[in-house]
């Protein structure tokens, strides 16, 4: 599966590119891999061909095997770079191919595919490939991805999670609630010792993950989805209702989340918070290098 990170990178590359940004679907993708082990299964209920005590040798996988999605991988990894894509050694889950002036990239989530490049009879020929070897269906644009909202305009592209937020919300029966300004309120010190003790600790630990998810787009809230995450162990009252503050914070603002300029121009910058001693003891170091991702330095060179 591709890094979040690989997939907001590779949006806002093809964002600044003016690059068009494709989906798809690979059909029932776990049963093109093929077994390089031994595996035997069962007959199937209703199956009356099969002598008693007979079993079955598997050629390929299927949805339920434990080796189904590395099989699947391996395939469609054989398949592309067979068509001349290189595999990126930061993200495995990322293939690029170039000749001439023609570049074309893939990223892969398990069984869904997004395309940018900027030849577009590359991209169609690469369908038409997928198509022939596994049948796919064809998303066209991509509009949404992994729960994210891809919109896309000549000023850029915004990536929000508008429904998931929605979908927490009627979850945790805070659709009417009152919105907050802020996502923790102001002078709020827990601790593991804080409060009387929760009764439904799942209920909290959900909303936690749901909301470390909601992070992909939202970095704002990453201080107090990470404060909250620090007591999923034993959470308390007043953790629940902080929990609960972080929705009222985000009924307000379901609308926001990453914006990527189409005018951005690649050059690399970083931010430090930090003192003028600290910043002097590093001012030899290239900082501007050292925060950027190692294949997204080679995709810039594109």
């Amino acid at each position: 599966m591709a890094k979040l990170t690989t997939v907001r990178l590779f949006i806002a590359l093809a964002t600044a590119k003016g690059w068009p940004l494709h989906q798809l679907n690979i059909n029932n993708a776990f049963l093109h891999g093929y077994i390089d082990e031994e595996v035997y299964m069962y007959p199937p209920a209703g199956y009356t061909k099969a002598l008693p005590g007979q079993v079955y040798k598997l050629q390929r996988s299927l949805y339920g095997l434990k080796q189904a999605s590395r099989q699947w991988n391996l395939e469609l990894t054989k398949f592309l770079t067979g068509k001349g894509f290189v595999q990126s050694k930061s993200d495995y889950s990322l293939f690029s191919w170039h000749h001439s002036d023609h570049y074309i990239f893939v990223l892969v989530y398990v069984d869904d595919l997004l395309i940018t490049g900027n030849t577009l009879d590359g991209i169609a020929q690469l369908k038409q490939s997928l198509h022939s070897a596994y049948t796919i269906k064809d998303l066209g644009l991509a509009r949404y991805f992994l729960g994210i909202e891809i919109s896309r305009s000549s000023a850029g592209t915004l990536l929000n999670q508008r429904k998931y937020i929605t979908d927490i919300l009627n979850d945790a029966g805070m659709t009417g609630c009152k919105p907050a300004k802020f996502p923790l309120p102001q002078g709020l010190n827990l601790s593991s010792i804080t409060g009387p003790s929760l009764h439904d600790l799942e209920s909290y630990r959900c909303l936690v993950g749901r909301l470390l998810y909601l992070t992909i787009t939202r970095p704002d809230i990453s201080h107090a989805v990470q404060h909250l995450s620090q007591f999923l162990h034993s959470p308390a009252e007043p953790h629940s209702q902080a929990a609960l503050h972080v929705l009222r914070n985000l009924k307000g603002t379901a609308h926001k989340g990453l914006f990527y300029s189409a005018s951005y121009a690649f050059h690399l910058q970083a931010y430090c918070d930090a003192d003028l001693g600290y910043l002097q003891v590093f001012s030899s170091l290239s900082l501007r290098v050292l925060c950027f991702p190692r294949f997204f330095l080679g995709l810039l060179e594109y």
